[in-house]
């Protein structure tokens, strides 16, 4: 850092620090809210979501060959399998928009190419098929079928343009990939061995992450039911299948990849977490330093602008797993129009402050502001169409 912005730093700090208006009930309510949401975050979703996704991250950087990547996610794979792939991944994983980021460097960084990658980071946390179920059950089917349908059509759009508009620079990248041959594939283990290793990883994600279903019955809550007996049942499992088939200095590899992603992804997090939390509040509060009345007041009607400010509003604020519907149905029943929801469902659950920190950290600041803005405005489009055709 230069000279000249370490004082703009310390500047910068001081004014803040000067003039904080701690007399404010709203600016100390605020404060308080973004501790909450911080303690919140840690208490819910660190051990139980972000840690297994860390677990993956690291073994798709020391056990998955970049070969197998760049056959499937590179430059020089089917469109239509990569694609295809990366676009429904999220059926499977009930994770938020910040749980699904080190799963999605692991890939980007093994050789993936950003279209299929993008369309990864996307799909994960936007289609998963328990947020799919409560939309259509509270909120009404069209809204349902309508995000279904949107998000796989944005994934793979919106990884399409990001592969069209950094061609140039993913050549450039995918270049230094070619021809290496690194990963489990090479250490004696079979491919149904590897494969069983990551879905047990998978499965203890999938099961720790089970969130508490709007109603107490049915299947979906016969499975939060007995989430802790199944995931133990895995994490038994993956300690054998540790213990068996993996040598000393692969699993020291596996720590130290995950410990990588750990350093890269969580400070980021926590400080997007607070910022959010200080802005909006925890979701469903209003006692963030943006009054929710506001934010009612702005995406009323069908206009695009409403369609604008709800896709905004939903990429910036951060949505733990399957919260954004409960949200939705109040701001629906103090006037949010109904194409300004759907516009708020695709780009919220997607992206928010914190994710947008981390995909900085990824890929830069041109390739994160272009992802950010496609979602804002494929969002606003989509809301907009929907509200005027069928609300």
């Amino acid at each position: 850092m230069k000279t000249w912005q370490k004082v703009s730093l310390i500047v910068g700090v001081f004014l803040v620090v000067y003039y904080m208006p701690l007399s404010s009930p709203r600016f100390t309510g605020a404060v308080i809210e973004s501790l909450y949401m911080i303690q919140d975050y840690a208490r819910l979703h660190v051990l139980t979501c972000l840690i297994p996704a860390l677990f993956i991250a690291g073994a798709i950087a020391n056990f998955i060959s970049q070969d197998a990547v760049i056959k499937y996610f590179g430059s020089g794979a089917k469109k239509w399998v990569s694609y295809a792939v990366a676009s429904v991944s999220g059926t499977i994983l009930a994770v938020c928009s910040c749980t699904v980021l080190p799963i999605f460097a692991g890939i980007y960084k093994r050789g993936a190419g950003i279209g299929p990658a993008i369309a990864f980071l996307y799909s994960g946390p936007a289609i998963n098929v328990l947020a799919i179920i409560m939309t259509a059950r509270i909120l009404g089917w069209k809204l349902g079928i309508a995000r279904a349908v949107g998000a796989v059509i944005f994934s793979i759009v919106i990884g399409l343009v990001m592969a069209a508009l950094f061609k140039k620079e993913e050549g450039e990248r995918l270049k230094g990939f070619t021809g290496k041959t690194s990963g489990a594939f090479e250490e004696g283990r079979s491919l149904a061995q590897n494969l069983l290793y990551f879905a047990t990883m998978v499965f203890i994600l999938i099961f720790a992450a089970w969130g508490k279903p709007a109603e107490p019955v049915g299947f979906l809550n016969a499975i939060f039911n007995v989430k802790w007996y199944l995931t133990g049942i895995f994490l038994a499992l993956l300690a054998f299948i540790l213990l068996r088939w993996f040598k000393k200095d692969e699993l020291s590899a596996w720590v130290e990849s995950t410990w990588g992603f750990a350093q890269q992804i969580l400070p980021l997090l926590f400080i997007g977490v607070l910022v959010a939390g200080f802005l909006m509040g925890m979701p469903g509060s209003d006692a963030g330093i943006i009054p929710s009345k506001y934010v009612a007041a702005v995406v009323g009607g069908n206009s695009l602008a409403a369609n604008f400010l709800a896709s905004i509003i939903g990429a910036f604020m951060y949505f733990a797993t399957l919260t954004e519907v409960p949200i939705l149905q109040g701001l629906l029943g103090s006037g949010m129009g109904q194409g300004p929801a759907l516009a708020l469902l695709l780009s919220g659950p997607a992206l928010s402050l914190p994710s947008m920190l981390v995909i900085n950290s990824v890929l830069g600041p041109k390739k994160t502001f272009a992802f950010v803005i496609l979602v804002i405005i494929m969002s606003t489009l989509t809301g907009f169409v929907f509200g005027t055709v069928f609300a």
